[in-house]
């Protein structure tokens, strides 16, 4: 069995130097040289600290604006050959190749340097060669080489120096595995972004990576393992958004969060708004004049539903819309922005999470979704359809109402977000009624009918809400009964794509019932 290792010469080359010339120095007190490169070999020697540069030990200086200066035999060398193995011995006592013990290399900082929105060619110039040739290598002889891939790799090192001054073959294999993950992940984020620039839709190899961002409890349910990894995409949601208060997130509050913020953000900034998720469907949403009214009317449209849900505003929460969320049970709570005061109205409620986000996401924005089958995986465009009032065509005798037709724009961008197949009533900028998941339209008509009578029940309204509503169908209607449904409950204009071998017997039914509808081409499945 291979024994722990001791450190006596570690090879630095990092582009993010925070706390370096600390663990350095703490390096060289468990008796290890230094080696470095250009940048980091600066910073070294400013602090003080012994080092000997790379070219010294590759004879050759750094070349090609820093892109050479690493692939050499003397480097690799040192890295690769085995400790146990007499053959690699003798190689590397012939050519005067050292062994190198500890490599920390955090690589240049491709991710963020798309991320701000570089130009193509400070892109190409931030792909790091030599770092993760270095740490691929070390970590193949991970029982003589301990790799560090960022600066909680080294603490972790130097704990276990102090500790017992060497590493043992768990951590060196741990600190392994972690390296071909984060060098993986670096190629993904290349090759995707090379992919888009080349704009390919379907490149022979796809590859996704992500870094930890918590360990979860578990994941659906209890029995199965589960944990939250991060692109480093900055789009605001759950995963860039900052945790005020309240227990860890789980797996289907985060699931549950992002459905709710993605609907929010279709909805856009202008008019106050509030979206309620119960299991990744919409229960409520609703526009109004201020952010408590918006609420209540959402609430309203399902309040059994809204039990444990998800809320999610399109503006910074204040004390008095904060006093109103927190008088029903609500898992979390995610908003760009919240004052002192909402924040300690919350901070009563120990199991509800307030997130709180830099802004709202961009629904026209590109990005990957992805979903994993037995054997693969499916990968497909965020679905930025959007329709405006000029998309439309009225395919009734009768057009759509000024009203109607802000209130079918609303329908529909509700719609897109709710699982298919759906139908969503909705009137006055608040939904009414919504089917979500079923198996047939019309069923998914049926059912948002119900829960619109329900809620009249709840409420003590007179008539349900749907009487005088429109009606978003995410698909079209593949027959005539799903409309007739809608008519029935008390729709007078509908959206839906068409597109159905059937147009024309949905369009003479909307014409019997005096109904509007209009076309959209465009359809909404969310599966």
């Amino acid at each position: 069995m291979t024994a722990p290792l001791k450190i006596r010469r570690a090879l630095i080359s990092v582009s993010d130097k925070t706390g370096l010339a600390g663990q350095a120095a703490r390096l060289r007190s468990h008796g290890a040289d230094l080696i470095s490169t250009g940048g980091t070999s600066k910073a070294l020697k400013d602090a003080g600290l012994p080092v000997s540069d790379v070219a010294d030990l590759t004879g050759f200086p750094e070349m090609m604006d820093g892109r050479v200066k690493t692939l050499h035999p003397a480097v690799h060398g040192g890295l690769l050959f085995l400790r146990d193995n007499p053959a690699h011995v003798a190689d590397a006592r012939t050519h005067a190749i050292a062994p190198i013990d500890l490599i920390y290399v955090n690589l240049y900082p491709f991710e963020a340097t798309v991320a701000s929105g570089a130009d193509f060619e400070t892109c190409i110039e931030n792909i790091d060669i030599g770092g993760p040739a270095m740490l691929r290598a070390a970590a193949k002889n991970y029982a003589f080489v301990a790799c560090c891939t960022d600066t909680g790799d080294v603490d972790a090192v130097l704990a276990e120096l102090d500790a017992n001054g060497e590493i043992s073959q768990t951590t060196l294999r741990r600190l392994a595995a972690k390296t071909y993950a984060r060098t993986g992940a670096y190629d993904a984020a290349i090759s995707g972004w090379f992919a888009n620039q080349n704009d390919e839709t379907a490149p022979d190899w796809a590859a996704i990576g992500g870094r930890l961002k918590q360990s979860l409890r578990y994941g659906e349910n209890p029995h199965q393992k589960a944990a939250f990894y991060v692109t480093g995409d900055k789009r605001p949601g759950v995963a860039t958004a900052r945790q005020l208060q309240g227990k860890e997130l789980s797996y289907n509050n985060i699931n549950d969060t992002d459905a709710a913020y993605e609907l929010i953000g279709e909805l856009g900034a202008g008019t106050p708004a509030v979206a309620i998720i119960k299991h990744a469907n919409p229960c409520g949403v609703a526009l109004g004049t201020d952010i408590i009214t918006a609420y209540r009317a959402a609430l309203a449209c399902d309040p059994t539903s809204a039990f444990g849900g998800i809320v999610a505003l399109n503006r910074p929460l204040d004390e008095a819309a904060a006093m109103v969320i927190s008088e029903v049970f609500t898992e979390v709570v995610i908003a760009p922005g919240a004052d002192a005061a909402a924040e300690a109205v919350f901070a009563k409620k120990k199991n509800l999470r307030l997130l709180i986000t830099d802004g709202l996401p961009d629904p026209a924005a590109s990005g990957i979704f992805a979903k994993t089958v037995a054997g693969g995986f499916l990968l497909q465009d965020r679905d930025g359809g959007r329709i405006t009032a000029a998309d439309l065509k009225v395919v009734t005798r009768r057009a759509p109402t000024p009203q109607e037709l802000e209130d079918l724009i609303f329908a529909w961008r509700v719609a897109k977000h709710v699982k298919s197949n759906t139908i969503v009533y909705a009137k006055d900028g608040v939904t009414a009624g919504i089917g979500a998941g079923q198996m047939s339209r019309i069923d998914a008509a049926r059912v948002a009918a119900r829960k619109a009578e329900d809620a009249q029940g709840s409420a003590g309204w007179p008539a349900p809400r749907t009487r005088g509503c429109v009606a978003a169908s995410d698909a079209f209607f593949p027959f005539a009964d799903g409309l007739i449904q809608a008519a029935s409950a008390g729709a007078t204009a509908i959206i839906q794509p068409g597109g159905s071998i059937r147009d024309d017997e949905v369009i003479a039914a909307a014409d019997d019932a005096g109904l509007a509808m209009v076309f959209t081409g465009m359809r909404h499945f969310r599966h």
